[in-house]
């Protein structure tokens, strides 16, 4: 017999049931591999539930248990290399424990960020992993999540709370490496461009700049700090034309991420300076992007995939009774300096 694959209607265990003429009870317990129904019955019903377009009502049965096996996930935004990584890393360790991800992104924006928060708490994900937007100014959004039990972790751009976990690298440590190369290599005026203060992963790397001037006796100067939308091309070019007016010129740049400073790279060039002679230029991420640029960018290595495997297992391991996430506030990934000819004067 043939069934139509466009029939709309959704086939349901009593209508194989009814064409095998077998009870449901027994169409049930085949499909779910019970011992209790030979193995000539349940090819049958399995051959049978195929040829019908029987869908298993996979949503339902997991309700019924407590757990939809799906994992939320907010992002600022999906454009990046650092953040596909991040995905990556988290979509194995997910797929490997039977987990699927429900991703969604605020681009950058908080409005946007508690709508998809809304939505993730409506679909009943089992747990969530979070980057916060660039704007948001609290996680009121994410305190049903808490309320209700369910496991909240923060990567990259996290918000301290007792009830969470954190996942982030050392970005002082990261902003300070920058900087202290940067002298190294003998700048005396380094500007910094980064994104928004209020996100920790900027006002961290910040810290790291401040530290470095201070250790090796340079002024900090609020003029050098370029905090801008890093997203926005017409904000970066605004803030290199500053730079360029600025007398005496900058002889270094700390730019917070990669896209951004081989942006700078383009800018400076066609504006006839040299890179690193005039300007030295270090970036973040080690996005592919920098080793394309000529002169290829130095910059600080952060291990995307590294954090999406980190913080997918731990809230599996949460959800499986393995390990209690609350228990750790903070977990911290190494990160480090890669020196490539952006920022190379002086030989090794």
């Amino acid at each position: 017999m043939d069934y139509p694959a466009n029939d709309t209607k959704e086939v349901t265990i009593y209508d194989i049931a009814k064409e095998l003429n077998i009870s449901p009870a027994t169409v049930s317990r085949g499909l779910n591999d019970h011992a209790v129904v030979n193995k000539k019955t349940k090819k049958k019903i399995v051959d049978m539930a195929q040829a019908m377009g029987y869908r298993s009502n996979t949503f339902a049965s997991n309700l019924r248990r407590k757990r939809t096996n799906i994992i939320g996930v907010i992002l600022p935004h999906l454009n990046s290399n650092f953040l596909s990584s991040v995905i990556a890393g988290m979509e194995k360790v997910a797929n490997e424990a039977g987990y699927t991800l429900l991703i969604s992104q605020s681009l950058e924006t908080e409005k946007k960020e508690i709508a998809n928060a809304r939505t993730m708490f409506n679909s009943r994900v089992d747990g969530l992993l979070v980057s916060l937007a660039s704007d948001t100014a609290s996680i009121n959004h994410f305190e049903q999540f808490i309320k209700k039990g369910v496991p909240l972790i923060f990567f990259d751009r996290v918000f301290d709370h007792k009830q969470c976990t954190s996942i982030v690298i050392d970005n002082v440590k990261a902003g300070y490496d920058a900087t202290t190369h940067l002298i190294e290599q003998g700048g005396q005026r380094i500007v910094h461009i980064t994104g928004n203060l209020s996100r920790n992963v900027y006002a961290d790397r910040l810290k790291g700049y401040k530290f470095a001037l201070l250790e090796n006796g340079l002024p900090y100067q609020d003029e050098n700090i370029y905090s801008i939308n890093l997203t926005s091309e017409v904000a970066l070019k605004q803030a290199l034309n500053n730079i360029l007016n600025t007398t005496p010129l900058p002889d270094s740049l700390f730019v917070a991420n990669d896209s951004c400073a081989v942006s700078c790279i383009k800018f400076l060039k066609k504006a006839g300076l040299r890179i690193p002679q005039d300007i030295a230029v270090v970036g973040f991420n080690n996005d592919p992007l920098a080793c394309v640029i000529e002169p290829n960018l130095t910059t600080v290595n952060y291990p995307g995939y590294e954090m999406g495997e980190v913080a997918a297992k731990n809230l599996i391991n949460h959800l499986n009774g393995v390990h209690d996430i609350n228990s750790t506030n903070t977990i911290i990934l190494r990160s480090g300096l890669i020196v490539r000819e952006s920022s190379r004067r002086k030989s090794e």
